[in-house]
């Protein structure tokens, strides 16, 4: 790079925030500068950690573990921004950067961890840690690093370093064209419909498939898309059983289109490489490797949790199944029930057995009050509010921007939220930071955010979301929660930093205060009168909270047992889709019921290595949110304030700074039994 073009990490405006509140300057930012930030902020790392690895001194905490711990801020900053816009706002600009930093990524972090004067160090810290005066979180800190360093190659002879280094080189490139090929077929995926195409759609789902398709330059028609809040409510409502097998092909095959974006064969060389990557490092199983260092363990533990499970929501999906061929036949159909009707009739049964149906509950579900819901819960529990700044730009026009504040009135953070899909998002929903919050150094305040996929209304006109969609908002609201509340001195246990299988607990736990009676009653109003949820409706909606178990665990579990088979085995599969059809004809899978993320668009586990050999941990943690919850109905109060001080000290506040087991035991005095949760999924 010429001299005239080097880049000033101190004053760049993707490494140096001087954005309203702290935020970064995004109207300051362009797709161009991104390249040689990373570049510089990567050159700028490997100087800190040369420095830590070659000090002369002897190690100590503050000049190995704190070093390396705050080392890399421009990294991180150039760094959240980036993956940020690469899920929630890409281009092709973005896409071709990301398929050209991910590996990036992979090789700078694979050369830290195998960085031999670095590892020396932190053995030899390790190797002295009972004789440091350490207090537990420090310990703790310095275990978890010594750990990883070894389960990343620090051990390995130097091929086996290398080996190792491609491996995660590759495989970083496999999950960034893994994403990105399940967004282009859900972005270029659209079926157009006309009015006399609508019969059964309720107002609120004909509003957004308009929206849906004059963003896609079709004004005045209407477009099912792949977006789960239009792809599910269609094939719940729509009369037409031809225009609900399109759809449902289309939303399944996400990923298998034979194409360029054919999943296939990035599947086949991901599950070869993380066998290789588990050989190396000395285990038996990727599943092996990867549960090393969570609650469960054990690939035979997590089957322990999901084998019954899977029995009970066979059994319970089998005896659905013989009322919805009954309504069928009622309307005259002579076929088995297909994938493409599971939902339609579902919704008929509802409606039979509890006298309503979801789009009774549209009107009353409208965005704006769950989000206030949302806040007012948290201030309930945690003391903590919100207040909306507007005019501040952020990575895309929709994106809200509130302040959070303690119960003293002192400045906790930040909360982002985005919340309507759009062509340039990818599905589903998530928390993220751009900011984690802890106290090492100068501290720093946590600046997290949601994203979400809602229909976008027309203009004037309400959100309104499904009671799946509400508890979606809250869960994530749950993990946005985790980060803001964060009380810990190191960065690397702050927030949701925590073991894969205790992270989903704050968040599904979360979701059990929308259906307490008394937030409905204040929050699910109806949007155009203002009038509460009538009794009659509330009383019903919560009597049906359990309909449908069958096919929801059904959907779950057999996603989890397919990850858990791929990963469990020594070597790699050579046709994972036919592994995957053997996989749950073993299991009985139930004809008319798909895997919720089939194999080609599984994106917890093929997008990157976050949830691989983990999709069962919702429900493990899931065992963990019944047993809580279960703690507060236990005081008569679902706020009880003696209990939400505990949920925040030991839950929500104390990120990864103590063994997750430890955790939950000072919360709740004991460890739970499965129980609890399948009487919560309407199982026993």
């Amino acid at each position: 790079m010429p001299a005239k073009d080097k880049i000033d990490l101190a004053t760049h405006p993707l490494t140096q925030w001087d954005g309203p509140l702290g935020l970064p300057d995004f109207a300051r930012i362009h797709d161009s500068d991104f390249g040689p930030v990373f570049d510089a902020a990567l050159k700028a790392h490997e100087t800190e950690i040369a420095a830590i690895a070659d000090s002369p001194d002897p190690a100590t905490i503050d000049n190995t573990l704190k070093a390396l711990e705050l080392g890399g801020e421009a990294l991180d900053r150039v760094s959240s921004i980036f993956w940020c816009r690469a899920g929630a706002h890409t281009n092709e600009n973005i896409q071709t950067l990301e398929r050209e930093i991910s590996p990036k990524m992979a090789r700078h972090f694979s050369a830290i961890s195998m960085n031999e004067k670095l590892f020396a160090r932190i053995d030899d810290l390790y190797a002295r840690r009972e004789t440091l005066g350490l207090d537990a979180e420090t310990l703790r800190v310095l275990e978890r690093s010594w750990k990883g360093f070894v389960r990343a190659g620090a051990k390995l002879a130097a091929d086996g370093k290398a080996r190792l280094a491609a491996i995660n080189e590759e495989l970083a490139s496999l999950g960034a064209n893994f994403g990105q090929n399940v967004l282009a077929d859900e972005r270029d995926w659209a079926l157009f419909l006309d009015e006399g195409d609508l019969a059964g759609l309720p107002d609120f789902l004909k509003s957004a498939m308009a929206q849906a398709a004059e963003m896609r330059g079709q004004k005045g028609r209407y477009a099912v898309t792949l977006s789960r809040s239009i792809y599910e409510p269609f094939t719940t409502f729509s009369q037409r059983r031809d225009l609900r097998e399109k759809a449902f092909r289309a939303f399944a095959g996400r990923g298998e289109t034979g194409g360029a974006t054919d999943n296939g064969d990035v599947v086949r060389r991901t599950l070869e490489l993380r066998a290789e990557k588990a050989r190396l490092l000395g285990y038996e199983s990727y599943a092996a490797l990867k549960l090393d260092d969570t609650m469960a363990k054990t690939p035979a533990a997590v089957l322990g949790l999901l084998e019954p499970v899977w029995d009970k929501a066979r059994e319970k999906a089998a005896a659905d199944q013989i009322e919805l061929q009954r309504l069928a036949a009622a309307e005259g159909s002579n076929e088995p029930l297909a994938a493409w009707d599971w939902r339609y009739y579902q919704e008929k049964l509802r409606a039979e057995k509890y006298a309503f149906d979801e789009a009774e509950l549209k009107p009353y579900l409208q965005l704006e009050r769950i989000i206030d819901a949302c806040f007012d819960v948290a201030t309930r529990l945690f003391g903590i509010s919100f207040v909306e700044k507007s005019g501040i730009a952020a990575w895309h026009p929709d994106v809200r921007v509130f302040e959070v504040f303690n119960a003293d009135g002192s400045r906790r953070g930040l909360f982002l939220a985005d919340y309507f899909a759009r062509p340039s998002k990818r599905s589903g929903a998530w928390m993220s930071a751009l900011q984690s919050g802890y106290k090492l150094g100068h501290g720093s305040k946590p600046i997290i955010y949601n994203i979400m996929n809602f229909a976008k209304p027309g203009a004037g006109e309400a959100a309104l979301l499904s009671l799946d969609e509400a508890k979606t908002l809250f869960h994530e609201f749950g993990h946005a929660l985790h980060g803001m509340l964060s009380n810990v001195t190191w960065p690397s246990v702050a927030g949701t930093s925590v073991s894969r299988d205790f992270v989903e607990l704050p968040s599904q736990l979360y979701e059990h205060w929308l259906t307490v009676p008394q937030v409905l009653e204040k929050h699910a109003l109806h949007y155009r009168t203002g009038e509460p949820m009538p009794k009659a409706l509330l009383d019903k909606m919560l009597e049906a909270r359990t309909f449908g178990a069958g096919f929801n665990t059904v959907e779950f579990t057999a996603s989890a047992l397919v990850d858990m088979a791929y990963h469990a085995r020594a070597d790699a599969p050579a046709d994972p889709l036919a592994f995957e059809a053997e996989t749950l004809a073993g299991l009985n899978m139930p004809d008319a019921i798909v895997m919720r993320h089939r194999t080609p668009h599984f994106q917890h586990v093929f997008s990157g290595e976050g949830y691989s050999a983990g999709y069962y941990s919702y429900m493990w943690s899931e065992v963990l949110d019944a047993d809580a919850f279960q703690a507060f109905e236990e005081t008569g109060n679902v706020f009880d304030q003696a209990m939400a001080e505990r949920l925040h000290k030991y839950i929500y506040a104390a990120g990864g700074s103590a063994d997750p087991e430890e955790l939950y035991t000072a919360f709740r005095g004991k460890m739970p039994s499965p129980d609890a949760m399948m009487e919560k999924r309407g199982l026993v």
